[in-house]
């Protein structure tokens, strides 16, 4: 009769020893990095009623947005520092190569001069509008409950510094040929004032002001996130190519490649969050609430739009088709 083995404990991190295999560089580099949610009444090791620990408990610990094990979520792209520069190298390596092939064909002066007031008002202001995306990732990030969270946020974070600067060089390239068209002097007009941008303005700044991490993350990412990806990127992609500028319909179709790894990590997320009995219905009760503000910044915009026939339509429609198929 043989004897029963007795399974020695691999030498690796305590809490990726149950899953007795090699752990991955993700697993290494992204799971269980958090050390403030040792102690849920002194997150950081401070005193308790410490500011910083007090905002944490409230907003983080305190949301009615819950799960066993926060700890347990996986980016199903499994991006870690060392991947997310080489796969963005390649792809700003693509869009620098776009706007040095199309300045050698002096592109610019082929647009229209009509387009390039367009541009002037609803493209190189979106460099507020990408900032502000930046900076609710940031906070989102930075509060999460898991480490594999706070990293989705953080790339998706650093994608919209890369839009942004996307935006900002083609400003200055754009002033170079229309300098009669305020490129690079008018933007925070447009931002502050111009109707097309008030809606996402509005939108943008409630999202910053939401400090509960359950509600933050759900509306950046249910709401926010695809109603600029719909409107900002894809139909103004559409009216790009319309009036002849390949150029924006190029860099837009890059910037969606982001988009589609975002909603991955999205997918998975809302996938755990259904889990957790109670979780679809405050969800859709935050979805109802933000959702009115998302159609009416998506319909205040693509009014502007030109040559992109019921733009506002479809791209309410492809935000709505988002929620449902991750079941809200």
């Amino acid at each position: 009769m043989s004897e029963v083995q007795v399974l020695k404990p691999q030498k690796t991190w305590s809490h990726l020893a149950a899953r007795r295999r090699k752990p991955s560089e993700y697993d290494i580099v992204s799971t269980n990095l958090h050390y403030n949610d040792r102690d849920p009444d002194s997150p950081y090791e401070l005193a308790p009623e410490m500011f910083m620990n007090q905002w944490y408990k409230k907003h983080t610990f305190g949301t009615a947005l819950k799960h066993a094990d926060w700890n347990a979520f996986r980016d199903p792209d499994e991006v870690v520092y060392r991947t997310y520069n080489l796969m963005q190298d390649g792809q700003e390596t693509y869009v620098f190569g776009l706007f040095d092939q199309f300045n050698q064909r002096e592109h610019d002066k082929s647009l229209d001069a009509r387009w390039a007031g367009t541009l002037a008002r609803l493209y190189s202001p979106a460099r507020y509008l990408f900032h502000t995306l930046q900076m609710a990732s940031a906070y989102v990030g930075q509060v999460s409950p898991a480490s594999t969270i706070t990293n989705c946020h953080y790339f998706q974070m650093a994608d919209s510094l890369r839009w942004l600067s996307h935006t900002a060089y083609r400003t200055k390239e754009l002033s170079l040929t229309f300098a009669d068209k305020g490129f690079g002097q008018d933007e925070r007009q447009y931002w502050e004032q111009d109707t097309a941008w008030q809606g996402f303005r509005e939108l943008m700044e409630k999202t910053l002001t939401t400090w509960d991490w359950g509600e933050a993350i759900i509306a950046l990412n249910l709401i926010a996130k695809p109603a600029i990806e719909e409107a900002v990127l894809r139909r103004l992609g559409e009216a790009a190519r319309h009036n002849g500028d390949v150029l924006l319909g190029l860099i837009t179709d890059a910037q969606l490649i982001d988009v589609a790894r975002h909603r991955r990590w999205l997918s998975a997320f809302s996938k755990m969050a259904l889990e957790t009995e109670g979780n679809r219905e405050l969800i859709q009760t935050w979805v109802a609430k933000w959702e009115p503000l998302a159609d009416s910044a998506i319909e205040a915009y693509c009014a502007a739009l030109p040559d992109v026939p019921n733009a506002a339509e479809t791209a309410i429609a492809a935000t709505h088709d988002l929620r449902r198929s991750l079941g809200f």
